[in-house]
């Protein structure tokens, strides 16, 4: 599933093509990844609004149009969202199509359908739990070491499994939450609420490095992710445990280990993550 890092950079490359244009058509392929409102109402309501601007919450892109109105993306497993010339193939499992004044299309495509179409002012699309209440974001400079300390002090769940928990820090998935708990010398099932502050400040260091640096190579394409421009990212190549399990640690040598926590496979070091 794309994360942080890869929802900041699809929005990064949409924001500046975006804000400003006006949506003049919609078509839905595939009507039910819509998830609210009802499809018809939808399209009535977006067509012929301005975008007014591209941000992101967690792993939510939110299109902001007038009168407070969103329209989220949330991307799933799959989902890709694309900007492209109307020359551009269609390709198969595009489920919906937004055309804008300038005759691009943005359009997105997701073969396992597990993403979604929201269309609400943020208050509203809470009130109607059709999207979470999220934690704070990890990237925010005011989001401080203390305030992670105080989040994992009361948790008696792996450590992990809180760094997942969306409603505890939103936007962290299992390639970051890996990476940052083997920056942090942390075993990922170690029980959150034994963690020391001292313990806490460095995973909350390591954790911003690790979406930091995957931000700037523009995440990590390790399944279907894509940019909007349909680019793979780079940090793939730079990533330290997740995805190697048996493979040499990179610091030690040992050969990591693999185990499952919340439903994840989760990648780890037995001797640097102590």
């Amino acid at each position: 599933m794309p994360e942080l890092p890869e929802v900041e950079t699809i929005v990064a490359d949409l924001r500046p093509h975006l804000v400003g244009r006006t949506i003049t058509r919609c078509e839905l392929s595939f009507p039910t990844i819509v998830r609210h409102p009802e499809p018809e109402v939808f399209i009535d309501s977006v067509v012929g609004m301005r975008i007014e601007s591209v941000g992101r919450r967690g792993k939510y892109i939110l299109i902001g149009l007038v009168e407070d109105l969103f329209l989220v993306v949330h991307l799933g497993m799959t989902g890709q969202l694309r900007l492209v010339d109307p020359v551009a193939p269609l390709e198969n499992h595009t489920h919906a199509v937004l055309f804008l004044d300038d005759g691009k299309q943005l359009r997105y495509r997701d073969p396992r359908r597990f993403g979604r179409l929201l269309l609400g002012t943020q208050q509203a699309l809470l009130d109607a739990k059709k999207m979470p209440r999220l934690g704070p974001e990890p990237i925010d400079p005011e989001f401080a070491a203390d305030e992670l300390y105080r989040r994992l002090h009361k948790r008696r769940t792996a450590l992990k499994a809180v760094l997942l928990d969306q409603a505890a820090i939103a936007g962290v998935g299992n390639i970051y939450a890996d990476e940052s708990l083997h920056k942090a010398r942390l075993r990922p099932d170690r029980i959150a609420g034994t963690v020391s502050k001292k313990s806490a400040a460095r995973l909350h260091e390591s954790l911003r490095e690790s979406l930091q640096t995957a931000i700037t190579n523009r995440g990590s394409s390790v399944d279907t992710y894509r940019d909007a421009w349909g680019e793979i990212g780079g940090q793939q190549d730079r990533l330290l445990v997740y995805g190697r399990a048996g493979e040499p640690c990179f610091t030690c040598g040992r050969p990591l280990s693999v185990i499952r926590i919340a439903g994840r496979t989760t990648v780890f070091c037995r001797r640097c993550q102590r």
